[in-house]
């Protein structure tokens, strides 16, 4: 059953408010950043203490983060990056109105579900270290 997407707001370039009751789970999200199947953040990104090797260069190093952005902006990044920087190349992992060349399986639905996006933001949030 499809899980109805949860509305939200985006306020001064950030998604304040929570998508999920439940607080997102450090451990979890690790394990969706670092995932190779539906989201492989690390197609784009390097991410710092994970022993993977191949990680992309095309997107910034995840290293420092959650000292760069607060856990809003780090929301926003993943629901519509587009909303930050129009021209990137980054997917929108929660938005699913008004997209191109969206895989038949994905077409309205999200790439993530919101408690996927929750757990991503509390692991991003911890990432301190390596701030540019």
């Amino acid at each position: 059953a499809a899980q109805a997407l949860v509305p939200y707001q985006v306020e001064g370039g950030e998604i304040r408010t929570p998508l999920t009751a439940q607080p997102g789970d450090e451990a979890r999200g690790r394990e969706v950043v670092r995932g190779r199947e539906e989201v492989n953040c690390l197609l784009c990104h390097s991410v710092p203490d994970t022993g993977d090797r191949f990680m992309g260069n095309l997107g910034p190093p995840l290293a420092g983060a959650g000292a760069r952005f607060s856990a809003g902006q780090l929301r926003l990044w993943l629901v519509d990056a587009k909303r930050v920087v129009p021209e990137t190349i980054m997917p929108s992992y929660y938005r699913v109105e008004g997209l191109n060349m969206v895989a038949t399986r994905y077409r309205g639905k999200p790439i993530l579900d919101a408690q996927q996006i929750e757990d991503a933001v509390s692991y991003l949030a911890t990432l301190k270290e390596g701030a540019r």
